[in-house]
């Protein structure tokens, strides 16, 4: 019972000094874009050094991909999507690595993959803490200069958390704030994460959850990923979904 009311405590702290301050200080002047959306890539100790890269592939070939070029250039009239990429790991572990970035073609989305590819190695290697990726990934959203119609942050991960607060407390004041929070596992070491994703780390408007066999369906899913996520011409229903990668 203490260990539940300390935990509450907490979370009341976390909430006015984390997300009940500096209310969205560009609010005025925020520029309008239809998305705004932080990538939040894997790097604990359970990723090794071929994986990290694969996933780094993903994002890559990504944004060089036809399809999804299509669909940030259909969010083009909304003032495209302003994305950022991050590597995280344990509780206090996380790093923005490719800064934001607003793409609304293929030259800006090309710049951007060419930026991700640049990008310096991996951060961190130790545990994982999901709760903290979201917590700092929503500082990213309520901080930038952006003002976006839709708000998203995406998970990508190949174990359940470890560290930390754990990431459903999290995850329910991120999308009381109007963000949706989606997931990318992958099941190598365990097999069943994307059910621990489903109950325990997505929520929000069109949430969902994608899931690949392993770290050689990466690509696929990373671009599948990003087109459910970018299209606003794919209709998500309220109610969060799991989804299979089929290479």
């Amino acid at each position: 019972m203490f260990r539940h009311i300390g935990v509450w405590f907490y979370l009341a702290a976390l909430w006015s000094g984390v997300f009940g301050s500096d209310q969205r200080a560009y609010a005025q002047g925020a520029i309008p874009v239809d998305l705004e959306l932080v990538l939040a890539i894997d790097t604990s100790g359970s990723v090794d050094s071929r994986e990290y890269k694969l996933q780094i592939e993903g994002l890559v070939k990504a944004f060089r991909d036809p399809a999804v070029i299509a669909a940030i250039i259909g969010t083009s009239p909304s003032g495209g999507i302003a994305v950022t990429v991050v590597h995280w790991s344990s509780v206090n572990e996380q790093r923005q690595v490719v800064p934001w970035s607003v793409l609304k073609d293929q030259v800006t989305a090309h710049a951007f993959s060419d930026a991700i590819a640049a990008s310096e190695e991996r951060s961190f290697g130790d545990s994982t803490g999901i709760g903290g990726v979201l917590r700092f990934s929503e500082r990213l959203i309520r901080r930038n200069v952006y003002e976006g119609r839709r708000k998203s942050i995406d998970v990508s991960g190949d174990g359940a958390n470890n560290s930390g607060i754990p990431p459903e407390l999290v995850r329910d004041m991120v999308t009381n704030e109007g963000i949706t929070v989606n997931g990318l596992t992958i099941l190598t070491d365990e097999p069943f994460l994307h059910h621990y994703y489903f109950e325990h780390v997505i929520g929000g408007a069109g949430a969902f959850v994608m899931t690949v066999a392993d770290y050689t369906d990466i690509v696929v899913g990373m671009r599948n990923k990003l087109l459910r996520e970018i299209s606003v011409n794919i209709a998500a229903g309220p109610e969060p979904q799991m989804l299979t990668v089929r290479p």
